[in-house]
């Protein structure tokens, strides 16, 4: 009998998934499910891991002869260990950040982009360019501005489940196999140039994207040339919410890795849950921007409610760090 076949009939027999055999030896499903389809093999190290798990030899293990499990009569002692991270696993969460990168960025430029149909209809049905009762046009700007939402999520959930799997690299603090880090730094390396790029344009941008409301003070008394130009100004703020996502995600997933900045082992070990009261503001945030837009009918004018609340933010993750700080003396 192969090691392959040796793993999966220990496994069933002790009633393990692929994914709880993956967490106990430190190892991703995907690499249990190459030893078991002898597509690889385990180095010496997930051997003895191996051996230790089910509680066998590692002659019954490496010896496919040997056709009988060599019972040790020792089982090891549950304990918290670091997770290691193998180079495989690094390699592949690298790739997957990469591959969702640009699909989250397309979402959010979705999202900022999806008012702009209501107000556009909203503004062509009082001056009466289309011919429409503003019930109407009110009616399809909502339902277009619903389906952009709607496709935006439909993008962050499937882009959240293939990410999934490595969610401890952002919650749990874990140790890394020999080279990871050192590859790790190579790409940080080789990225820098155009990490500090993409947030130089999409900082470019975001200044720029005052210049259509400027244009639109000079257009004053045709709310619809009003609207036009803030259309233009979300779009252009789109492009540059691009740039600076695409970036910042690529660059903290390497950061992700090395233990670095948002991600290091005592922002993980601190009892201030900066990432729960990161969430909760923008929430909030949203809804404050959407209850002030809907209710007073003030698209024009709502907006300054997100440069505000970045100011805000910075703030609130300034005094976050001075109390994490404290709580590390």
């Amino acid at each position: 009998m192969i090691l392959a076949d040796k793993i999966i009939a220990l496994r069933k027999k002790n009633g393990w998934s692929q994914e709880e055999l993956a967490e106990k030896v430190g190892v991703s499903r995907q690499s249990v499910s190459k030893w078991e389809g002898a597509q690889a093999v385990p180095d010496l190290n997930k051997i003895l891991q191996l051996s230790q798990a089910f509680g066998v030899s590692t002659d019954y293990l490496l010896r496919d002869e040997i056709e009988e499990a060599e019972y040790t009569g020792e089982m090891p002692a549950e304990k918290e260990q670091p997770r290691r991270v193998t180079m495989e696993e690094a390699n592949e969460f690298l790739a997957v950040k990469a591959g969702t990168a640009g699909k989250i960025a397309l979402a959010t430029f979705l999202c900022i982009l999806s008012p702009i149909s209501l107000l556009l209809l909203a503004g062509a049905s009082e001056e009466n360019l289309l011919g429409i009762s503003e019930n109407f046009a009110a009616g399809v700007g909502l339902i277009v501005l619903a389906l952009m939402i709607a496709a935006a999520v439909a993008v962050f959930i499937i882009c959240g489940m293939k990410t999934s799997q490595f969610e401890y690299l952002e919650k749990e603090v874990f140790e890394t196999e020999y080279g990871v880090n050192g590859m790790v730094k190579e790409r940080q390396k080789q990225y820098r140039e155009t990490y500090t790029r993409y947030n130089v344009l999409g900082t470019v941008l975001c200044i720029a994207a005052v210049i259509p409301l400027f244009a639109g003070a000079f257009v004053e008394g045709h709310e619809f040339a009003e609207l036009l130009c803030l259309s233009m100004t979300l779009v252009v703020v789109g492009i540059g919410v691009i740039f600076f996502i695409i970036g910042g995600i690529n660059w903290a997933s390497m950061q992700k890795l090395l233990q670095e900045g948002d991600y290091s082992r005592q922002k993980k070990t601190s009892k201030i849950p900066t990432g729960a009261i990161a969430t909760v503001y923008w929430l909030v945030t949203v809804a404050i921007y959407l209850g002030c837009s809907f209710r007073a009918d003030s698209w024009d004018k709502s907006w300054v409610i997100w440069p505000v609340a970045g100011v805000l933010f910075a703030a609130l993750m300034t005094v976050c760090g001075v109390l994490q700080a404290r709580e590390k003396r």
